[in-house]
Formats: C-alpha cells, structure tokens, sequence
C-alpha cells in the first residue's frame, strides 16, 4: 500500500512543481525609449536595451498600443508562442520607480536594430 502511494503522489508532486516553474513571472529588465513614431499604422519605440538598439512594434488599431515619452520603462520578455504577436514578444511596464510599476501598458513585437 505505501509503495502504491508513493507512486501516485510522486508524479503529481513533480507535474505540480513543472507546472509553478512554468508560471513563474519572468524577470523585468530595463530599457529606455529613445524616440516613438506612428507610421502606415504601426507604432514603433526605438529603445536602447544595455548597449543594444531595438524597436518595438505593435498595430496602432490593437487596444494599448501606443507611443510612448522618452525615458526609462521595463520590459518582460514572453516565452515564444506566448502573446499576439509572432515574433519576440515583449509586454511594457512603468519604470520600477513608479507606484504603477506592476501595470502593464503594452505589448509589441521587439526586433534588434
């Protein structure tokens, strides 16, 4: 009886704890917005991310798709096949100053320069 326990407990102990390391929150990193443009309806950031230059895109049509002010933001990269977009996707958030730094305010495509 206790080796039938252990067999069943143990899986589910392991399927469990994949499953927490999963949905784990990724780690924010810093990034700085250089410059923001809207064009043939495609915003774009231009971003400075350590020492490499990206842009982030998104459909200006698509809700929280915006320009932003130039300055200091976050940004959490998704795992690939998560979010809307096909291609590196990356969600935005205030600078970790902020009081509304846990508030998303974007998603985009982020490509290097």
């Amino acid at each position: 009886m206790g080796k039938r326990n252990i067999l069943f407990f143990l899986p589910l102990a392991v399927f469990c704890w994949l499953g927490a390391t999963a949905g784990s929150p990724q780690q924010k990193s810093n990034i700085t917005v250089t410059n923001s443009e809207v064009n043939n309806g495609v915003v774009i950031l231009h971003v400075l991310k350590g020492d490499k230059t990206y842009q982030l895109q998104c459909n200006a049509d698509v809700p929280g798709c915006t320009t932003h002010k130039n300055g200091s933001y976050q940004i959490i990269e998704l795992p690939k096949g998560y979010g809307m977009y096909e291609c590196r996707d990356v969600e935005i958030y205030p600078d970790a100053n902020s009081p509304d730094k846990d508030k998303k305010i974007g998603e985009y495509c982020m490509e290097e320069k």
